[in-house]
């Protein structure tokens, strides 16, 4: 190989060592995206919406009495779509973090990054609602490129201010929904009701996020998922050769030239509108137009291969897609497909690998799915008093008890307590509540007494039960002690 040749492979694989957000000299490249159209921007717009208002609501939405999402990891509160879960269900909500996390993978190794592209609020937001704020403010690419290379003159100030005012608005209102999902929106509501000095603490930690999310949303931006995201990392080690991606059709599309007007040599001919073009029989589909690198929002030219930068957005399919039509060529030159479908043109989806994580994630689902089945309603603890053995009442004894009832449900609760077995021993209770308030804890104490008829000795094995409506919902064994 000559050195010509050794100079084109390390030009061509330079984008491997670089980001296209990165100057050579370090300093940050500002990408000025082209606005997207097509099919899948249009899905994902609708898809995005619908996420939007699910993100915005679901703090306010009550199911049951409970909040529908509420994460307080201070009280160790979680109620997730309406269920309510408690420190002692704590292992449930694990089990869905990990269920989750294996979802994620699951979709990762089969169909790439689909997570940051379609799912991500981090893209989300930037894409549909702070990109779109700004190309109304400040005008499409090209314009904001053109005023931000020239003078602070009046009309690029006022349309800076009036961005500014606009994002950190958008961060504070982004700041109080997330704290409604951490101290529940009743809280949120009254904490706005009493005023930003009753709780100067708090309110320093919300403007403290405020000031974060804008500058994520107005200065970082795509820098978040380059730099910062961790799953970018981590999903190289997920993807192979026939993880379905965002992939360009280098055989169909190599090797690319710019479209010509007719010539006597071509064999490729494609009319738009009153003029022919024509295509040499040695060159592929791409015209190399670059739209599918100027509609990136993080740079990168997608017919480089794979790539970390790209977050699976499908903004160069549309583009591609777009530039097709005009030519009069198929489209699918940039699409969904693996490397080992554009290589070989066989789809293998279903790997050995592939199964393995589906056989995982089946046997999460099952375990979580019958978890949650056997769930009850209420969570008893019936423990003998810390610091004492037995006391004598009227020539009987008595033990001291502790009981505590969780209420999981939206509802008043009743209950009673007996015990079954052996004879001879009998509860009073000391002035404790006859139900159990929804989404409350009850505490409280019992003496259990043993009569004269009970068996004497030193150490008995009781059975409780508790029972709510006439139906027995929980069974407990205890000791009791006597001298």
């Amino acid at each position: 190989m000559s050195l010509l040749d050794i100079g084109e492979v390390e030009d061509h694989e330079r984008f491997r060592a670089e980001l296209g957000s990165i100057r050579p000299d370090g300093r940050r490249k500002w990408i000025y995206a082209r606005k997207p159209r097509g099919k899948f921007t249009n899905w994902r717009t609708i898809l995005s919406w619908f996420l939007l208002a699910f993100l915005m609501l679901a703090p306010f939405v009550k199911v049951g009495g409970h909040q529908f999402l509420l994460l307080n990891i201070i009280k160790r509160e979680f109620v997730l779509f309406g269920m309510p879960f408690w420190p002692n269900d704590f292992y449930l909500v694990a089990l869905l973090f990990l269920t989750g996390v294996i979802t994620i993978v699951v979709f990762t190794a089969t169909l790439g990054r689909i997570w940051c592209g379609w799912l991500c609020p981090q893209t989300i937001f930037l894409e549909m609602v702070f990109r779109k704020i700004e190309w109304l403010i400040e005008g499409g690419p090209k314009e904001q490129a053109q005023r931000h290379a020239g003078p602070w003159n009046w009309d690029r100030t006022w349309r800076s201010t009036l961005k500014i005012v606009v994002f950190a608005a958008i961060s504070f209102l982004i700041a109080n929904v997330f704290l409604s999902y951490i101290i529940s929106s009743d809280e949120l509501l009254q904490y706005v009701r009493n005023g930003p000095l009753a709780h100067i603490e708090l309110f320093g930690g919300l403007v403290f996020f405020t000031f974060v999310f804008f500058m994520v949303f107005y200065r970082f931006r795509e820098q978040a998922c380059l730099i910062a995201c961790p799953y970018g990392r981590f999903m190289s080690a997920l993807v192979d050769e026939n993880t379905v991606s965002i992939t360009y059709d280098y055989k169909r599309g190599e090797d690319r030239a710019k479209w010509t007007k007719a010539d006597n040599d071509a064999k490729k001919t494609a009319t738009v509108g009153s003029t022919t073009f024509s295509r040499p029989e040695s060159k592929g589909d791409c015209v190399d137009c670059h739209q599918c690198v100027t509609v990136c929002p993080t740079g990168i030219d997608i017919r480089n291969g794979i790539q970390l930068e790209c977050v699976s957005c499908t903004a160069c399919i549309d583009a591609c897609d777009e530039v097709m039509d005009k030519v009069g060529l198929e489209k699918g030159l940039i699409r969904y497909s693996s490397q080992e479908a554009i290589e070989t043109g066989r789809t293998t989806f279903f790997t050995r690998r592939i199964k393995a994580y589906l056989a995982v994630w089946l046997v999460m689902i099952s375990v979580v799915v019958t978890l949650f089945a056997i769930r009850h309603d209420l969570d008893v603890v019936v423990l003998r008093q810390e610091g004492t053995t037995w006391v004598i009442m009227k020539e009987e004894v008595a033990n001291f008890y502790r009981l505590q009832i969780i209420n999981k449900t939206g509802h008043d609760i009743p209950y009673e307590i007996h015990v079954t077995s052996p004879h001879g021993f009998v509860i009073k209770d000391l002035g404790m509540p006859s139900h159990v308030k929804p989404g409350d804890i009850l505490k409280g104490r019992f003496i259990i007494v043993r009569e004269k008829d009970a068996p004497q000795v030193n150490e008995s094995k009781l059975t409780l039960q508790l029972t709510t409506n006439g139906e027995v919902f929980h069974v407990v064994t205890t000791s009791f002690i006597a001298p």
